[in-house]
């Protein structure tokens, strides 16, 4: 049994990072190669905006802080560990993650609602679509709950999973002190592998091409001569005439 799971943490510790490393690179590149323009998140806003908000500004800013707290963790693990040396900037960094998870879990739950319920959305909603949510869903759900039930997860982030990490980078994977974490956590990290190995297949790609052109970009005007609410309803029929518009 032992041999067992010790073959199971050099799968999923060892084998499937460099599986997903190589699919996200190699699967980006033949996605942008071959259909540049699905190289997007492929935006349902014009279907339907007001339950987006709701799913979407939660999910993005709640998600970007959490990478961006991982990733400091990461890349500045000394830093981060004489950061959290002293206990008020540890307890208020971890009760800002936690906070910043809670926001992602009411943007995703938002955004799985709205893809269920709403008629126009689901049927433009692929089966990929519903796979990386649900992917989503499981892991901020398994995060929240390492936060809660292993506390200080920034300094133990910085001291085990970090020399981990580079470790696998260096093409010298070391996953002693891994192997002997909880299970929930060695989960949560299969999970993130799995989530880098569909993103070329997913929406989630459009994070690899920002509209940073939009900061500078000339600002454009659009007017409409039509009711927008009129020809936005869904009891609205197709018409086949072409609209005013500037």
């Amino acid at each position: 049994m032992e041999n067992f799971f010790n073959a199971l943490d050099n799968f999923f510790l060892i084998a499937l990072p460099y599986i997903a490393l190589f699919v996200f690179v190699i699967g980006s590149i033949w996605r942008y190669r071959s259909n540049g323009f699905k190289f997007s998140s492929l935006s349902s806003q014009f279907l339907e905006g007001r339950q987006l908000f709701w799913g979407s500004v939660p999910f993005h800013i709640g998600m970007l802080f959490l990478l961006f707290g991982h990733l400091t963790a990461f890349l500045l693990p000394r830093a981060t560990l004489l950061w959290n040396g002293h206990p008020v900037r540890l307890i208020i960094l971890e009760v800002t993650a936690f906070i910043f998870g809670i926001a992602v879990l009411i943007g995703i739950v938002n955004l799985l609602y709205r893809r269920i319920t709403n008629p126009r959305i689901s049927i433009v909603t692929t089966k990929m679509d519903y796979a990386i949510i649900a992917l989503l869903l499981v892991q901020v759900v398994s995060g929240l709950w390492v936060a809660y039930n292993f506390r200080w997860g920034s300094s133990w982030f910085a001291s085990v999973l970090s020399p981990y990490l580079w470790s696998v980078f260096a093409l010298q994977p070391d996953v002693a002190a891994v192997s002997a974490m909880p299970w929930v956590v060695k989960f949560h990290i299969v999970g993130a592998y799995l989530t880098v190995l569909l993103i070329p297949f997913s929406r989630m790609v459009h994070f690899l091409v920002p509209p940073i052109d939009y900061i500078w970009r000339p600002y454009q005007q659009v007017i409409w001569y039509w009711d927008n609410r009129k020809v936005r309803a869904p009891t609205t029929p197709w018409s086949l005439k072409r609209p005013k518009n500037n």
